[in-house]
């Protein structure tokens, strides 16, 4: 009743209301949930492949940071991305609030935009072989899909 009153206060005024039903509220705090699920999955497979990078670079299979890779090194790089950015993947639809599958394809196509962007940015600095970068953008979608399918997969048997 009060409730009511409030609102009728606020359309006599001109005013929207600030939550207008506890459906806008759900579909607000699902959003949210979303959009962390979705920061979850990229900020893990960015700090996972960073420390992997490093351990590689300390281990010596990778040259100092100012040398280029060469296509071994590009193709292992792409290897553990691969199976990194799947597990990402699978985090963002662990944690998606609905439709798991469509977050993590979501994150696919973060990833192609940002690995297109990463190609731009290297296409000229001479820091590995041109194919390496098109891979990484061209694999974001394929290896978030199979994130997402394996958890709906595991999901669905349990």
């Amino acid at each position: 009743m009060a409730r009511d009153r409030w609102l009728a206060r606020d359309r006599l005024a001109g005013a929207a209301p600030l939550v207008s039903s506890p459906e806008a509220v759900l579909a607000f705090v699902m959003t949210l949930r979303s959009f962390g699920a979705l920061l979850a999955g990229l900020v893990f497979t960015v700090i996972v492949t960073t420390v992997t990078d490093g351990v590689l670079h300390s281990a010596g299979f990778y040259p100092p940071q100012n040398q280029p890779i060469n296509d071994l090194q590009s193709a292992a790089a792409t290897f553990y991305r691969f199976v990194i950015s799947a597990a990402g993947a699978w985090l963002t639809a662990r944690f998606a609030p609905s439709h798991p599958l469509r977050h993590a394809m979501i994150l696919g196509y973060i990833g192609t935009v940002l690995g297109f962007l990463g190609v731009v940015l290297t296409w000229n600095a001479g820091l590995g072989p041109r194919w390496y970068p098109v891979a990484l953008a061209v694999l974001a979608i394929p290896q978030c899909w199979l994130g997402g399918w394996i958890y709906e997969l595991r999901n669905a048997a349990v």
